[in-house]
């Protein structure tokens, strides 16, 4: 249905769950043009040491490593203060910038896909207006839970653009319940984001500690993310500090970047648990699969969330997730034999359940079994039947 078709993707990055989603979609079409928005602004932390600017910079947000030659990334220059104000004034900026890249390289284009429903589905809108071409949004988590629910404004331009879609894709139950609230009467797919099984599968931990030279003999607690406030992170740090009054062989490593290193830097010092918690920065995603066979938990401390792509990863793993009862999470860990879930915020209920967890024998082939629901294989075919929908309508 699509061998002779073009897609289109309009997105903020092309990494991680949007890179390895449109890899796999690359089978399935003639020719992908993603058109990756990038602010030039970010790259001053190339320089200067701006920590909330590392994580928009053109390296961190897209990656052509093993791209598929049928698709075609084309950074969009999007020159912007990257304040809530001028982002929510982007959306005309944004389509005059793609509709010039499509009309200077001429691109033809039978389905557009935006994900985030701002800017990028702003965009997709207006393209769909001038084109007559079907479009596809994905509402991944902050872009439905948060902005519409922050002023009439935010509401109305989110509303029009789910309005504007010939199909929506939300990435879980909590967020179509967000997506009811507003007025759209567009059909609505929960698929959740998923993981290539040919990174994120077990191996032995041993081996991966060796590769990543870790030599010291503890229990180790993994977390994968930006360094935000909404990923909870000072509270990790807290229930660490709680948690080595019962167990000290452990060790607790954070990756990502973000604005608030420093100020964990300081909350780690001030506990003093120099010798417990260790923030590596960024790493490389095919360095992942080896940290997370590494460690023994896996955890996700977030006080939001839409469908953290590092869960699904974990559990590809064989590792069991403890994470907090927020977004799409409870619906992927609806059972002790997955992992558990805490409360949000609350440190004491996280240092409790990451003891529990260290302390538990888990069936890591159930585990493993399990997150076979979540591969990107089986997460395209959910796509591609939306993707047909929208084109037949």
């Amino acid at each position: 249905m699509f061998q002779n078709k073009n897609l289109l993707v309009i997105s903020p990055v092309y990494n991680f769950f949007v890179k390895d989603q449109v890899d796999l979609l690359s089978y399935f079409f003639h020719k992908i043009y993603v058109l990756v928005g990038l602010n030039p602004i970010a790259e001053i932390s190339n320089f200067l040491p701006i920590n909330y600017l590392k994580r928009f910079r053109k390296k961190t947000i897209i990656s052509l490593a093993d791209m598929p030659e049928n698709v075609i990334v084309i950074p969009t220059p999007l020159l912007y203060a990257p304040t809530d104000y001028h982002y929510k004034k982007l959306g005309r900026k944004h389509f005059k910038v793609v509709d010039n890249i499509i009309s200077e390289n001429k691109i033809n284009f039978d389905l557009i896909h935006s994900h985030f429903t701002w800017s990028s589905g702003y965009v997709g809108v207006k393209l769909k207006e001038k084109y007559g071409k079907p479009f596809v949004v994905t509402a991944h988590g902050f872009d439905i839970y948060l902005w519409p629910f922050k002023d009439d404004e935010w509401k109305k331009k989110i509303e029009c653009v789910l309005n504007g879609a010939n199909q929506i894709i939300t990435v879980s139950q909590k967020n179509l319940s967000y997506i009811k609230k507003l007025n759209c009467d567009v059909p609505v797919h929960i698929i959740p984001n998923g993981f290539r099984r040919n990174l994120f599968s077990p191996r032995n931990s041993d081996e991966c500690l060796r590769n990543l030279q870790i030599q010291f003999d503890k229990k180790i607690i993994l977390s994968v993310g930006n360094l935000l406030e909404v990923k909870g992170y000072n509270f990790l740090l807290k229930a660490v500090y709680e948690l080595i009054k019962y167990k000290k062989d452990i060790m607790c490593i954070i990756i990502g970047v973000g604005p608030l290193k420093n100020k964990l830097h300081k909350q780690i010092r001030k506990l003093g648990l120099e010798d417990y918690i260790k923030l590596l920065g960024g790493k490389p995603h095919n360095e992942i699969p080896l940290w997370m066979n590494a460690c023994d938990i896996f955890a996700i401390p977030s006080l939001n969330e839409g469908n953290p792509t590092v869960m699904f990863e974990a559990l590809g793993c064989g590792k069991p997730v403890i994470a907090t009862r927020v977004g799409g999470i409870p619906e992927v860990i609806s059972s002790d034999d997955y992992g558990l879930l805490v409360n949000p915020g609350d440190f004491r209920d996280l240092a409790e359940k990451l003891l529990f967890a260290l302390e538990k024998k888990w069936d890591y082939k159930k585990i493993v079994e399990y997150s076979e629901l979540f591969t990107w294989d089986n997460i395209v075919k959910k796509i591609l039947e939306v993707y047909g929908k929208a084109l037949t309508e």
